[in-house]
């Protein structure tokens, strides 16, 4: 399943540049497990977490449930990364 793609879906209208979202997606501890690390800068970063996670516990939400189609657990982390300019 294409999480990048989903998860991009999902994002793109929220942040401010989402050409600048990086995300990737490696195998967590076990073949059962999928991280998925988005990472964005500091601002759009609160953006995705939102008031209190709520945005954050969605997306998690979302994608979990597309994860099960294909007996997957599905762990989101978020990052963020300064500009240097």
């Amino acid at each position: 399943m294409d999480y990048e793609y989903i998860i991009h879906t999902l994002i793109d209208d929220i942040v401010e540049d989402p050409k600048a979202v990086l995300i990737r997606v490696s195998e967590g501890s076990t073949p059962k497990d999928v991280v998925i690390i988005i990472a964005s800068e500091k601002n759009d970063t609160a953006r995705l977490i939102g008031h209190k996670g709520v945005i954050a516990n969605s997306l998690r939400e979302v994608v979990g449930v597309a994860g099960k189609s294909e007996n997957k657990r599905i762990h989101i982390k978020f990052e963020s990364f300064d500009e240097e300019k």
